[in-house]
């Protein structure tokens, strides 16, 4: 379980079938503290790749931002692969398995579709032009 912030747009893919695949970097942070010693914590900072699949990938395509607060369940996956110099690199990925956003959808980069406005056909009342101040 990890709570945290997108550190940049989601990068979604579609692949066999049809299904969606999504990319996120999430930062969670550790605040700072001074221990008895007197001796300052610096704050702490660790990314984390969270991998997203099928509706949840769409969902994330859809309505998560860079800077987006989300709360994700999954499992840790660690996979090897080699580099161009021949290196085998490891990399531990977070499968996830439920997601919920906890930015408030007002403070979201996220466009939500809005209903326009009523159009107004009766004519506006007429007051005394002398007592609207500007």
């Amino acid at each position: 379980m990890l709570i945290g912030n997108v550190g940049r747009d989601p990068e979604v893919r579609y692949i066999e079938a049809g299904v969606a695949t999504a990319t996120l970097s999430l930062a969670t942070s550790t605040p700072g503290y001074t221990l008895p010693s007197g001796t300052q914590v610096p704050e702490r900072t660790e990314w984390h790749r969270v991998l997203l699949f099928r509706r949840l990938a769409e969902i994330v395509e859809r309505y998560v931002h860079k800077g987006d607060k989300l709360y994700i369940e999954g499992s840790l996956r660690t996979r090897s692969y080699t580099d161009k110099s021949g290196k085998t690199k490891y990399v531990t990925e977070i499968w996830a398995e439920n997601m919920e956003m906890l930015t408030p959808r007002a403070a979201s980069g996220a466009t939500q579709p809005t209903a326009p406005a009523p159009a107004t056909t009766a004519p506006l009342p007429n007051d005394d032009d002398e007592k609207c101040p500007f």
